[in-house]
């Protein structure tokens, strides 16, 4: 290796060779919004590309130590961004990678990846595609060789107020003893035509953008990451997931989908904790279902967890 004579031969490592000013043990050290693109490979997906904001820390726990090696954490990531995809064992190696390039000042490493993923979903009946876009976070977490891992997606829905609906059936019904009163045999073709004008549905429920946001913990057995399967269970259980493509037709159908699936917060997240206890790969969840109110300025709000002895808390 040629040396570079601009370099000096030896330069001071002050992180290594200075003591602390004040002593104290440090739980995280380390760096956020690195942004670095990885490429993620989630269930029987097609591998791409994705453009991450990463956090990694490792901790301190040596009263006297000044620093810990910043650089040595960032070139184990951009490693990582070169060479591996995004996955539940190169993250545990990135975490075990961490620790060993700390081995004299950690023993705890925590990594955080932050992307948006974007999957292909298909329109409700017109057969058009259009892309739908997930914020995703993948936390892990290496403790005296016990690794955590965690899944976070945050997927956008629609909640039609069931007693807004029940109050709009009211007066469509006062609406029509009104129009129709007096009349002892109703054609049921003038009904017909008359529900199809304004004065016919004289009111309709209130509907509203909705989020519903989960975490799971992962099993380190899982091969890929379960990012579409994820989804593909939330949306399912709402039925009313956010469109991409839209005709007519979609429309159409996605207004009689939130018809017939009328939700209070409540029911949106019993749903929800019903089909992700329905997934055995899922170690441990939490979730949290905000409906973005259009009737008050505030938002509905409902929280559920598994329910485990140590696991995710209420919050």
């Amino acid at each position: 290796m040629t040396e570079n004579p601009s370099m000096p031969a030896h330069m001071p490592d002050v992180a290594s060779s200075a003591k602390a000013a004040v002593s104290g043990t440090l739980d995280w050290v380390g760096m956020s919004e690195i942004e670095m693109p990885l490429t993620v490979v989630a269930d029987n997906d097609t591998p791409r590309q994705v453009s991450a904001r990463v956090e990694a820390f490792v901790n301190l726990p040596k009263a006297h130590a000044k620093g810990i090696h910043m650089s040595r954490l960032y070139l184990a990531l951009d490693k990582l961004s070169l060479e591996q995809p995004l996955s539940l064992q190169s993250v545990k190696g990135l975490l075990e990678e961490f620790i060993r390039s700390h081995d004299d000042l950690s023993d705890r490493a925590h990594v955080r990846f932050q992307f948006d993923y974007h999957l292909r979903r298909p329109a409700l009946l017109s057969g058009n595609e259009g892309w739908r876009n997930y914020p995703i976070a993948l936390t892990g977490r290496l403790e005296q060789g016990k690794l955590e891992l965690e899944l976070e997606v945050e997927v956008a829905y629609s909640s039609t107020c069931p007693c807004s609906a029940a109050l709009a059936r009211q007066l469509i019904q006062e609406a029509f003893e009104h129009h129709f009163h007096g009349e002892e045999q109703v054609d049921s073709e003038v009904v017909r035509r008359w529900l199809g004008t304004t004065a016919g549905v004289v009111a309709t429920p209130h509907s509203q953008r909705s989020l519903a946001q989960v975490k799971v913990r992962l099993s380190e057995q899982l091969d890929a990451l379960p990012i579409v399967s994820l989804v593909d269970a939330i949306e399912d259980a709402l039925k009313t997931p956010v469109q991409a493509a839209v005709k007519r037709e979609d429309e159409q159908e996605f207004a009689r989908l939130n018809g017939q699936n009328l939700m209070f917060v409540e029911d949106a997240a019993r749903r929800l904790k019903f089909a992700l206890e329905e997934q055995p790969e899922l170690l441990d969840f939490w979730l949290r279902v905000n409906h973005l109110e259009s009737l008050h300025a505030h938002d509905a709000v409902a929280v559920a967890t598994k329910g485990l002895e140590d696991g995710y808390q209420p919050r």
